[in-house]
């Protein structure tokens, strides 16, 4: 199989978005895929922790009215006064998720990995494998998971550019993040591959997290098939 892409194919076929420009000439598209919104929602914005904030505040509302004196049923009344807010508040921030899982795509070619990002303003990050020192995959229990890199030294960019697609907490040195996405192993070990063979065959090194269930990527390049 020749390594030199058709002119179309690899950036313009079903079930994939096209890149802001043709791929040169030998560079071929191995991955595309977007964040699950749900678990997006869940853990980028928080939402199952602000969910859990309302209902304390809500309740807490309602042992205020009985703790006066107040009956039941004007406890409950308190109390419903709260939920329109909640409601709001909740929707609004599961709106925000949808659109930016929406709004983004992720890119990984056998040279680089691109992040097409921004609900309102477009931005795409363009990141070859040859500035990629190391990389780590962090599955989640409903199936997802997260793909962080961590730049080579004198390599980096704003946390505030890449926000949500970065690893948290990372502000000094920003670790762009493959965020809530489907079948994480699989992509991870494409991945792996991918940058071992731009980088000659050298195993992908891990860099240290605190995360569940994390595996290093060339632990699980031998997993990739074909």
């Amino acid at each position: 199989m020749s390594d030199r892409a058709p002119h179309h194919d690899d950036y313009n076929f079903a079930g994939v978005r096209e890149l802001p420009e043709p791929l040169p000439d030998g560079e071929r598209v191995l991955w595309q895929g977007a964040p699950r919104w749900t678990s997006l929602y869940r853990r980028a914005f928080h939402g199952r922790s602000i969910a859990i904030y309302f209902a304390l505040l809500i309740g807490s509302r309602g042992v205020a009215v009985l703790a006066s004196g107040g009956h039941p049923a004007d406890a409950l009344q308190a109390m419903s006064y709260l939920l329109p807010l909640a409601g709001a508040g909740l929707a609004m921030l599961a709106l925000v998720a949808w659109l930016t899982a929406r709004a983004t795509w992720y890119t990984i070619t056998s040279r680089r990995v691109l992040m097409r990002v921004g609900v309102v303003l477009e931005i795409t990050f363009n990141f070859p494998h040859a500035v990629v020192a190391s990389a780590g995959l962090r599955e989640h229990a409903e199936g997802t998971g997260d793909i962080p890199l961590r730049f080579s030294d004198g390599n980096s960019i704003a946390y505030a550019h890449l926000w949500p697609h970065a690893k948290p907490w990372q502000f000094r040195q920003t670790e762009p993040m493959l965020r809530s996405i489907e079948q994480p192993r699989q992509v991870a070990a494409l991945l792996a591959q991918a940058i071992a063979q731009a980088s000659g065959g050298t195993a992908l090194p891990v860099g240290q997290s605190t995360s569940i269930r994390t595996r290093p990527l060339a632990d699980l390049s031998a997993t990739v098939g074909g």
